[in-house]
């Protein structure tokens, strides 16, 4: 028979491992590749995140258990409590059984063991008491608890395991009336890990033995199954009490009233097994879960029946909840969580578009209009740029500045081309090659009419400065690419129209209003919310009106006139697009652009 002590000398930490549970945020991603979904709230030793693993696509459950706070434990205690928590995971995980909740991992840094689980779509016996008349269930449906959770306890045992936090909120009834027992070996990791008050256990089912924190074993669990089983068939629990003391207190007076009072039919065997049970000496209860739930299920019910009611009573439960709860299913769980690859290829794809159409046109004149050679090239190109999209912005500045070289070669030639290079170049350093939007925030400036293009772009994808730089380097290549090929991509007239063009004041002026609405934006969107993105969206679209109206005010000399309607029409589509865009993505989460080759 396996017996534990409670151990008190981990719980030095105490105050700082609860402040710990209450005071730490909830992360976007969880060890690096679970989403938090939700929180389905925060038990004894710590909340329950309902997380999607985008790695497996599939939902999980993840507890997260304070640990004992290293500034008040020596090098030599941290390394046995991580030894401990470690050693009881690895038990845990080993618990394979269709009764129990399956464990899939276990990590453990400074301030948190995070404890991963399969995901139970369904209700915990809680949920479903609160729902029901009267707080209890039939004595089939109890007799199918009772019977489920037993072998879960039988199978636990036989491995050396103890649950020590039954409880109705770790009975779990998923929509095929199966019950998991959730939580195992929670209250001695707990304990081991140091969490403040981690005795095991909650109040109201636990026995005297665990309250006073003296020797624990299988009658523990024996005890705690009972009090649930009594709360089931009367719709009360028995012990609870609002300190540990009085649940003592009723324990050593013993429950009451007794259930033959509430239900007469169950005077006898099954109420005889729950007094036996429920005694508050441990040497008084049956010695093994098998005996005490033989004892109670020969004069209870059929299990089976108990079953098939309890799925339907789920279901019906559940029914009404699906619309408005991401958990239920997979089909109303955010899109880019569905769908994770979207964005990404999504991304490529634009990406290799733009790139395509930009060296199309660029490399025209360099291979003197050879369609095939073109459009090869140009394929080429796109390929590169949907393996990994900052290349789209390389090769598109590379092809640009081999047409201006080679195109009708004069002095001007070589001086052009080179000041192009190191623009580009530049540019490509700072942002292009940091995130894989920001090739399609400057290629689409160079692609449309509109030079103001890749600003909403730049917002959505990039930091404040990235994008600062990208929206004024987004409106200067699309002014340069639309002079040049308004050339031919001829160095000597191009150079006359960019002098032209960029003595006129109004250039600036909508210049610096790209940069300033996408570094606006971008400052916005960098905060995370969904409706943060969405008015940094809406912020950088009105700077780049205001830079519009304000450019047709300087150059008709000091006259307000309206703006360029095509223009704002641009901004506006491309804002709403990006809107649309926020909303599906949700919040930002760690590592949104990362290099992925």
């Amino acid at each position: 028979m396996p017996t534990q002590r409670i151990d008190k000398t981990r719980l030095r930490a105490a105050a700082s491992g609860a402040s710990l549970l209450e005071d730490a945020p909830l992360e976007q991603i969880l060890l690096g590749r679970y989403r938090v979904l939700g929180s389905a709230g925060t038990g004894g030793f710590g909340m329950v995140c309902i997380c999607w693993d985008v790695r497996l696509q599939r939902r999980v459950a993840i507890k997260r258990i304070p640990v004992a706070n290293p500034r008040y434990l020596d090098d030599e205690s941290m390394a046995s409590t991580a030894g401990e928590v470690l050693a009881e995971a690895r038990t845990a995980c080993l618990l394979a059984h269709p009764n129990i909740v399956t464990v899939f991992d276990f990590e453990i840094d400074e301030a948190f063991a995070y404890l991963v689980m399969e995901y139970v779509d369904g209700l915990t016996v809680a949920e479903l008491l609160q729902r029901v008349e009267g707080g209890a269930l039939t004595h089939q449906e109890a007799a199918h608890i009772l019977s489920s959770v037993a072998d879960a306890l039988s199978f636990a045992h036989e491995n050396g395991v103890l649950h020590l936090d039954i409880k109705p909120t770790n009975i779990m009834i998923d929509r095929a009336g199966t019950v998991k027992l959730a939580d195992f070996g929670m209250a001695t990791l707990a304990s081991a890990a140091g969490y403040g008050g981690a005795r095991g256990g909650t109040i109201g089912y636990m026995p005297p033995e665990q309250i006073e924190g003296g020797l624990v074993d299988e009658r523990t669990d024996i005890f705690s199954l009972a009090v649930v089983l009594w709360q089931v068939l009367t719709g009360k629990s028995p012990f609870a009490a609002s300190s540990a003391e009085a649940s003592l207190d009723k324990i050593e007076r013993g429950p009451k009233p007794p259930v033959s009072k509430t239900d007469p039919s169950l005077a006898g065997i099954v109420e005889d097994a729950l007094f036996q049970a429920l005694s508050p000496n441990p040497q008084d209860r049956m010695a093994d879960i098998g005996d005490f739930a033989r004892d109670v299920l020969a004069d209870l019910g059929d299990p089976e029946d108990g079953e098939s009611s309890l799925r339907e009573l789920v279901g019906q439960s559940s029914e009404g909840e699906d619309a408005g709860d991401p958990g239920w299913g997979v089909r109303h769980l955010p899109f880019d969580v569905r769908f994770p690859w979207a964005e990404t290829a999504i991304v490529r794809l634009l990406t290799a578009a733009l790139a395509f159409l930009a060296v199309r046109i660029a490399l025209a004149p360099v291979l003197e209009h050879d369609a095939s050679a073109t459009l090869t090239g140009a394929l080429a190109a796109a390929a590169v740029s949907a393996l990994w999209p900052p290349l789209g912005s390389m090769l598109a500045g590379a092809a640009t500045v081999a047409a201006v070289a080679t195109t009708l070669a004069t002095n001007m030639s070589f001086p052009l081309s080179g000041l192009a290079a190191l623009a580009f170049a530049f540019w490509w350093i700072v942002a292009g090659r940091r995130a894989h939007l920001a090739s399609a925030a400057l290629l689409l400036p160079m692609v449309t009419p509109f030079p103001i293009a890749g600003v909403a772009l730049a917002i959505y994808a990039l930091e404040p400065l990235e994008a600062l730089a990208t929206g004024m380097a987004g409106y200067l290549f699309g002014t340069f690419f639309a002079l040049a090929v308004e050339a031919g991509f001829a160095a000597t007239p191009l150079v006359y129209a960019l002098m032209e063009t960029f003595v006129r004041p109004e250039v600036w002026v909508i210049m610096l209003g790209c940069g300033f609405a996408a570094l606006a934006g971008s400052a916005f969107v960098g905060r995370g919310s969904v409706a943060a993105g969405i008015f940094g969206q809406l912020l950088g679209c009105a700077v780049v009106i205001a830079g519009l109206i304000y450019a047709a005010h300087v150059e008709n000399g000091g006259i307000w006139t309206a703006p360029d309607a095509s223009a704002v029409a641009c901004a506006v589509s491309l804002t709403l697009c990006m809107c649309v865009a926020t909303a599906l993505r949700g919040p930002l989460q760690w590592d949104q652009e990362g290099d992925e080759q």
